[in-house]
């Protein structure tokens, strides 16, 4: 997929990811105020075997974030957004405390803090830091995946926790 600059959402929508267990996973667009329920139909519909009792289908939906329908037994971790009741947002772990309820900032976070992730272990967290201080730091989780040793299940536990 060829790099764009990223637009401007227009005010009014929120533009998702939905990913997992649907008809049509993909980038819908939907009214501000639309809930989990909302970007799964928009994507289709859940498949026959989707787990919806591991998502909260009632959640607002917050623009840019990854929503992913799990098949029965596959662990999701639900992304930490502003609505939720947790008391802080994707911007409260800029210091990048992943105990701490918040997501981790990939441009902050230091290698403990990386460890602390699911997968991560020391020499993987020296080569994410590694890769930020090459590249000048990750403007978009997706670049994750150009470090060495991130592949596609891992890259999947890690979206929803982390963020630029």
């Amino acid at each position: 997929m060829p790099s764009t600059a990223a637009s401007p959402t227009p005010s009014g929508v929120v533009v998702v990811h939905v990913a997992g267990e649907v008809l049509a996973p993909g980038v819908v667009t939907l009214p501000v105020g639309s809930r989990v329920q909302d970007a799964v139909a928009a994507a289709g519909g859940a498949t026959a075997t989707a787990d919806l009792d591991a998502v909260n289908l009632a959640r607002l939906l917050v623009d840019g974030e990854r929503v992913l329908i799990a098949a029965p037994g596959e662990a999701v971790t639900e992304p930490d957004v502003p609505g939720t009741g947790s008391g802080s947002g994707p911007g409260a772990a800029a210091s990048g405390g992943a105990g701490s309820g918040g997501l981790v900032n990939l441009n902050t976070a230091d290698a403990a803090t990386l460890e602390e992730l699911p997968g991560i272990g020391p020499a993987l967290a020296a080569r994410i830091i590694a890769w930020r201080e090459q590249h000048g730091g990750f403007t978009a989780v997706a670049e994750l995946d150009e470090v060495s040793g991130i592949g596609p299940a891992l890259m999947a536990q890690l979206t929803p926790l982390v963020t630029t």
